[in-house]
Parts: C-alpha cells; sequence; structure tokens
C-alpha cells in the first residue's frame, strides 16, 4: 500500500472545507500539512474563491500554522484574468463585478479594470465578494446586455462557512445572467481554466486533486484527467459519494487530510462483494447495498462506493444502474454506528 505524499509529486488542495471552515482551520489540517510538506510533497492552495489575494491567503494560512507563500496559491480570479486575456487585447477595459483582489489580477495580465457600463467594457468578471451590492450587479448586467463577454470566477452555488452553508458566487451570477439571457464562460472549479492555472503555476507532473466538493473538486479532477481525493470535512457527505455520477467520483476517499501521510488501503473484490479493511460490502440484485464487519468506518465507506459505482452498465450477474436514495439508508446507518458522521 503506497501513500498517496509518495505518489503524487503536487498536492493540489482546495481550501474550504478542507483546510479551513469560516477563517478558522479544520483540526488536524496544518499539523498534516506541515508532515506532507517534510516528505518532499509540494502543496498548492487552488480555490474557486476569487475575494482575496493570492498572499493575503497566504498570510491567512500561516497564521494557521499551515505553510504558505503567496506562490503556492492559484485563485479563480487568476485563472478568469488569463482567459480574458486570451480573448481580449491589450490594456482592454473589463468592468469587474467584485473584490480587489479580482481587480489585481485582471490588471496583471494587462487589461484594464473598470467600474461603470459607461466606461464601455469589452467584457465583464464576476467573483465571489460578500459586500456586492446592487448598483455593481446592475452595472454588469447593462454592459453585458450592450454586448459585453461576460465571465464568471466559479460557479459554485453555495460556500461553507461556520454558521453553516451560504450561498456562492454561483448564485451570484445568476442575477446577471437571469437578468440579461446571457450565460457566463466560468474559469473555477470545474471548467478546466484554474486546473490549467494550477498545473502551468506549479510544474505538476502527477497532481493530486483534493477536495470536499464532488461537483466543483472532484469533477475538476475528472475532467482534466488526473486522481482525486475526497475529504469528509467540507460540503460533501457519505450519501453523497454513494450516489454521485461517474464524472464526480473520487479516485480516494478519507476522513481528513492525514490520508495524505498514511498508506492507502486497498479495495479487494471478495465474491460477490468488495472489501477494505474489515468490511465487506455487497450490492444486492435489487440495488440494495448492504454492509457488514467492523473496523474503521471510512474503510467500510471505501467498501460501499466500490460496490454501488460496480456493474452501472448492466455487466450480465451485476447489479446494473445507478443506486437509488432508499438502497443506500441501511448501509449509511451501519457506518453512522461505526461512528462516521453521515
Amino acid at each position: 500500500m503506497t501513500s498517496l505524499h509518495e505518489a503524487y509529486d503536487v498536492a493540489l488542495l482546495d481550501l474550504d472545507g478542507v483546510v479551513y471552515i469560516g477563517g478558522a482551520a479544520i483540526p488536524g489540517a496544518p499539523e498534516a500539512l506541515q508532515a506532507a510538506k517534510r516528505t518532499g510533497m509540494r502543496l498548492a492552495y487552488v480555490t474557486n474563491n476569487a475575494s482575496r489575494t493570492p498572499a493575503a491567503i497566504a498570510g491567512m494560512l500561516r497564521d494557521m500554522r499551515v505553510p504558505a507563500a503567496a506562490g503556492d496559491v492559484v485563485t479563480s480570479a487568476q485563472a478568469a484574468a488569463r482567459l480574458l486575456a486570451g480573448r481580449l487585447p491589450q490594456g482592454a477595459p473589463v468592468l469587474v463585478v467584485g473584490s480587489t483582489a479580482l481587480r489585481l489580477a485582471v490588471r496583471e495580465r494587462g487589461l484594464r479594470p473598470v467600474s461603470t457600463a459607461a466606461e464601455h467594457p469589452q467584457a465583464v468578471v464576476q467573483g465571489y465578494n460578500p459586500g456586492i451590492g446592487y448598483g455593481s450587479l446592475a452595472e454588469g448586467g447593462l454592459a453585458v446586455r450592450a454586448g459585453a463577454l461576460f465571465v464568471g470566477t466559479n460557479a459554485d452555488s453555495t460556500i461553507p462557512g461556520a454558521r453553516g452553508i451560504q450561498p456562492g458566487n454561483g448564485s451570484l451570477l445568476r442575477v446577471i445572467a437571469y437578468a440579461t439571457g446571457t450565460e457566463p464562460l466560468v474559469a473555477g472549479k470545474p471548467e478546466p481554466p484554474l486546473h490549467n492555472e494550477s498545473v502551468i503555476r506549479t510544474g505538476a507532473k502527477a497532481p493530486l486533486v483534493v477536495g470536499d466538493r464532488l461537483d466543483t473538486d472532484i469533477e475538476a479532477a475528472y475532467r482534466a484527467g488526473v486522481h482525486s481525493l475526497l475529504v469528509l470535512t467540507g460540503v460533501s457527505r457519505p450519501a453523497d459519494v454513494l450516489l454521485a455520477p461517474a464524472r464526480q467520483r473520487p479516485t480516494y476517499v478519507a476522513q481528513t487530510l492525514d490520508a495524505l501521510l498514511e498508506p492507502y488501503p486497498e479495495v479487494t473484490r471478495e465474491g460477490d462483494g468488495f472489501g477494505c479493511g474489515g468490511w465487506t460490502a455487497l450490492r444486492q440484485p435489487s440495488g440494495q447495498l448492504a454492509l457488514k464487519g467492523d473496523g474503521a468506518a471510512i474503510d467500510g465507506l471505501r467498501a460501499l462506493c466500490a460496490a454501488a459505482w460496480h456493474g452501472e452498465a448492466g455487466e450480465a450477474g451485476e447489479a446494473g444502474g445507478h443506486p437509488a436514495p432508499r438502497h443506500i439508508d441501511a448501509a449509511l446507518a451501519e457506518l453512522g454506528s461505526a461512528g462516521l458522521r453521515i
């Protein structure tokens, strides 16, 4: 069993829900990342959040005892700015609906940030900023309606916060999109531009995408053809993983970032079922998932994932088709009894 830090040269880590939540480090995350770096694994922090500069994010991470320099941080603002620079002439005016960090990223690519539709912007770029008001959205809408290219840094519908799940930039993008009938080009995960930006900036040869969201982090890895690790410290829960479509299935599943340091257990075929650790999971002909055994609860989830995802094409003798929510309840109850947060 090979440890993940040995198998991959760069960990491309999401931030919200992976390293911190609501400005506070997830317990154990700083220590795990310090240890991973000591082993020689390079760390890059890849975030869909465009509200802060890389330097500010790196400073915040260091305050949490997470090893980070500004050059280790890649944001959707940077990816959106590169996307814009590839479509616009140097010096083109771009209306920025978002933070100062997004304005700086646009300027660094040789474009000119503006604030009103009256300045005839050739593009509108919108990124997450808790202070976005109606006036900025209205200016963006006017410019898009006048023909400006519409770009979103990311389309996350929600973000995890200290008080729970809150609206993300994807929800805010719908204001201009709905008002103008124009859908934005999106730079952030799961779209390719942010992953490409990360690879360009890190020079990664064998990257491992690490995230907490199936619909952004894990799907981004799938689209890029690279491996991924889902940690259960943020948005996605065990039920989401079991029911995930093929494009949102992680290569690895773990409770925390400690998985970077530990040998990853093998999931083996055991007769009609799948085993991991002390657990065996079986997908019955009815589609029902069954789990028996004991040991680390996360190993039970790994075995269940193999059973849930196997045979979808309907191979002879297998339970074909995607599992239904009602088919996973009993197995999830077993995991809950074993201590996994469901």
